[in-house]
């Protein structure tokens, strides 16, 4: 893996339910731009989702893959790739959530790679679309929920 784009927002909600609607993977298409399905294959011994398959079409980078997933607790989950895709070779990103005054940090972190050549600012670019789309989404998922 090579440069992580990450991004940050701070949303009026503890650390909580923000977890709980990162961990609720049906509900991805209602709220984050670019998944039009998730589906859990697999939990944890914590009842979290373990593995997920999502289809997604973020314009340059539209594929099918499967994510692992790792939970810390209400402070983070971190996810890679499980069972790459067609064009999505690699992926690896997180959610780290810090206290904020009244609200919750949220920083996600991800890169991807491809099996077919981009130019990395352009790879960079569909990161942070990505990125942006999701915590834009999480905060309204959140604070109207």
């Amino acid at each position: 893996m090579a440069d992580r784009t990450t991004s940050s927002i701070t949303i009026g909600a503890g650390r909580s339910p923000i977890m709980t609607v990162i961990a609720d993977f049906a509900s991805y298409p209602e709220w984050a731009g670019q998944v039009k399905s998730a589906r859990v294959l697999s939990a944890g011994e914590d009842g979290r989702p373990a593995t997920v398959r999502f289809t997604l079409d973020a314009g340059v980078i539209s594929d099918e893959y499967t994510l692992a997933y790792t939970w810390h607790g209400e402070d983070s989950v971190d996810w890679h790739i499980a069972e790459a895709g067609k064009m999505v070779s690699g992926l690896t990103g997180s959610y780290r959530l810090a206290d904020e005054g009244g609200g919750t940090e949220v920083t996600y972190e991800l890169a991807v790679d491809l099996k077919v050549p981009m130019i990395g600012m352009i790879k960079r670019k569909a990161e942070k679309v990505i990125i942006d789309t999701a915590l834009k989404g999480l905060k309204k998922r959140v604070e109207t929920s």
